[in-house]
């Protein structure tokens, strides 16, 4: 009797064993976090919490429109003997400069300095082997945001003229003062974009768009293109100016769930 109960024994341990064995291989499975899927019912997908799910699309808007403000560069250059004689003829052109551009409709607060510098101006001499300072020069720029645009013409040939042989005129730039309605415009532009292509991309995937989960905005550009003036001459023509168009652009990134 003893010999017919060792092997059933030894069979219904080895089972136990074994259904242990695989308990725990299953809850290894479901648990761990090296690649083992959860059993699910046929057909049911599970996305891991590390997994983006949705549509993931970028929008761009862009509109155009007139600048409203012209932003010129301009000041003054001398140079003398000496210091002082450098910094008084500056100073006197430089007057005359901004007293013209107030006189044809700039305004105080739309005038700002960028630039005053006195520097030595030296001279290299061969026979002696070595620089000689030869006098100074003083450097005097501002910027002059002109809001009549259609007067920008006049008041550049205006601060030549005021300027002199020491006038210098490095640069103007065309932007938009307030830009907001320009931008909110270019955003809904960006978000149509980015809706079209969100419902192109479910329908070639066979599901449905859901709702917006996830909205980012790039954040929006208007341009400020600088034209180079300094060929300006005094006593030539009015200088013909055209603004042009600015293009303002925006981005959004949006994510929309799936149905």
């Amino acid at each position: 009797m003893r010999k017919f109960m060792l092997p059933i024994m030894g069979l219904v341990l080895a089972a136990a064993i074994l259904a242990s064995l695989g308990f725990a291989v299953g809850t290894f499975a479901a648990s761990s976090g090296y690649g083992y899927p959860a059993v699910t019912a046929p057909g049911t997908v599970m996305a891991s919490d590390s997994q983006p799910t949705g549509i993931s699309v970028s929008g761009q808007g862009k509109v155009t429109a007139a600048p409203d403000v012209a932003i010129l560069s301009l000041g003054v250059e001398a140079t003398a003997p000496t210091v002082a004689e450098a910094s008084a003829q500056a100073a006197t052109a430089m007057d005359a400069v901004l007293n013209s551009l107030k006189t044809n409709g700039v305004a105080s607060n739309d005038i700002q300095t960028q630039r005053l510098s006195i520097y030595p101006v030296k001279r290299w001499v061969d026979k002696d082997q070595q620089e000689v300072l030869i006098g100074y020069r003083v450097d005097n720029m501002v910027t002059a945001k002109i809001r009549n645009v259609a007067n920008t013409g006049l008041i550049i040939d205006a601060a030549v003229k005021a300027g002199g042989d020491l006038i210098q005129v490095q640069g103007i730039s065309f932007t938009i003062d307030d830009p907001t309605i320009y931008l909110s415009q270019a955003r809904q532009k960006a978000m149509a974009d980015a809706k079209a292509k969100a419902q192109e991309l479910a329908s070639l995937a066979g599901v449905g768009l859901g709702r917006p989960i996830y909205i980012s905005e790039g954040g929006g550009y208007v341009p400020v293109p600088m034209y180079d003036t300094r060929a300006l001459v005094a006593g030539a023509p009015t200088t013909p100016i055209s603004p042009g168009q600015l293009e303002i652009s925006l981005s959004v990134q949006v994510v929309y769930a799936m149905q």
